[in-house]
């Protein structure tokens, strides 16, 4: 998957100044990808928006559980 054309953004709840977290790309079409700030031509993990905006909302709402 191309992503030449990602904008990264850091999460606003980043800690240590931003060093220890992850950046999220929601500019591309029909992807999300997310990725860790200290690795940033490392791997990229990608989901459909529909369930990245679920897990950002779940988690937002603090509905979400590890192992669900």
């Amino acid at each position: 998957m191309d992503l030449t054309g990602a904008v990264w953004r850091k999460s606003t709840r980043s800690d240590n100044g931003g060093a220890t977290c992850v950046e999220v790309a929601t500019n591309l079409p029909g992807v999300v990808g997310v990725r860790d700030s200290k690795d940033r031509p490392g791997p990229v993990l990608t989901f459909p928006p529909a369930a990245w905006t679920a897990f950002a909302c779940a988690t937002a709402s603090g509905t979400f559980t590890r192992g669900r």
